[in-house]
């Protein structure tokens, strides 16, 4: 592992990397979405035959990812018109029942305290205590429960508690989660009216297999990393392939992205180039990645244990 460090960029070298425009945002936005489309269709046309098996995965795939056109509306950083962003990242949150600007107040916190077993909201969740339970988790079933609670808890309820939230932005939340609960109940409405699984085979189904492929990249992004502030050391950049660099939104450049999160999308790869020899944690593909992830629950696990052991003497 290299020796971390505190190594910044100049202004000079971050100013044009940081320069915002619509047309690569939407570019991308119209080749994810675009993709969406026609594996929907190729979907439609192979009803009933074993290509919906992986047709299925792969539309999975592309709508569970929307997380990451969702990540990056978050930031406002991937187009210059900021309407764009607002609508993209609506379109993504609906579709992977992550209310956007609940996201945003919650990803806001995760940047300021990245990494921070005490404060990171990605961290309110612990970290699975066995195998099986890391098995469980990959599932996104965990997830799930999670989302519908909180449109339940937000959106029915109007309880909008949790520390990330600001109190400004509660009432806000709550419109927003009431919204999504009536798009959600419209969509089975008409299914109904209409007689009709399609949202069940086309959405529901392939987003929920599509989280498969999905927690293991974030679980990848910082588990196993240092507990500091030091995004050169707390977050971990995978460098893979180009079809996942697209549909991730060059988010696999995690260190990139957490160190400069005013760079946009497309500019990563450049941001690399600066960065790539100050980077802790780095891996070659996402099989590396998980393996990392896998030995650090592994000895969390052991070590529990014999914790455990040694209370018990």
């Amino acid at each position: 592992m290299k020796k971390p460090d505190h190594f910044r960029l100049s202004a000079r070298e971050l100013m044009p990397l940081s320069a915002k425009r619509d047309l690569p945002g939407i570019i991308h936005a119209a080749g994810h979405l675009g993709a969406i489309v026609l594996v929907g269709m190729a979907l439609l046309h192979f009803v009933g035959s074993w290509w919906m098996l992986p047709l299925t995965l792969l539309q999975g795939y592309l709508i569970a990812f929307l997380f990451t056109a969702e990540h990056e509306m978050a930031h406002h950083t991937a187009f210059k018109t900021r309407a764009f962003s607002h609508a993209v990242g609506h379109l993504s949150g609906f579709a992977i029942m992550l209310p956007y600007e609940y996201y945003r107040v919650f990803h806001w916190d995760h940047h300021r305290h990245t990494n921070d077993p005490a404060n990171d909201p990605e961290l309110a969740r612990p970290l699975p205590t066995s195998l099986p339970r890391l098995a469980w988790f990959l599932t996104g079933m965990p997830t799930w429960i999670d989302r519908v609670r909180m449109l339940i808890t937000h959106g029915i309820q109007g309880q909008v508690t949790k520390r990330w939230v600001p109190e400004n932005k509660r009432g806000l939340i709550r419109r927003e989660a009431r919204c999504y609960l009536a798009g959600y109940i419209a969509v089975i409405g008409m299914s109904v009216v209409l007689q009709t699984w399609a949202a069940v085979w086309f959405w529901v189904i392939p987003v929920m297999v599509g989280q498969w492929f999905l927690r293991p990249y974030l679980l990848s992004e910082h588990t196993g990393c240092a507990h500091t502030n030091n995004m050169l050391e707390n977050t971990r950049t995978t460098y893979t392939n180009a079809f996942v660099r697209f549909f991730a939104w060059n988010m696999p450049y995690h260190v990139e992205h957490h160190a400069y999160p005013a760079v946009p999308f497309h500019a990563l790869p450049q941001l690399n180039q600066l960065l790539a020899t100050h980077i802790v944690n780095a891996e070659n593909g996402y099989p590396a990645s998980t393996a990392a992830v896998v030995t650090h629950v592994a000895a969390n696990i052991r070590n529990a244990r014999a914790s455990s052991a040694a209370d018990a003497i």
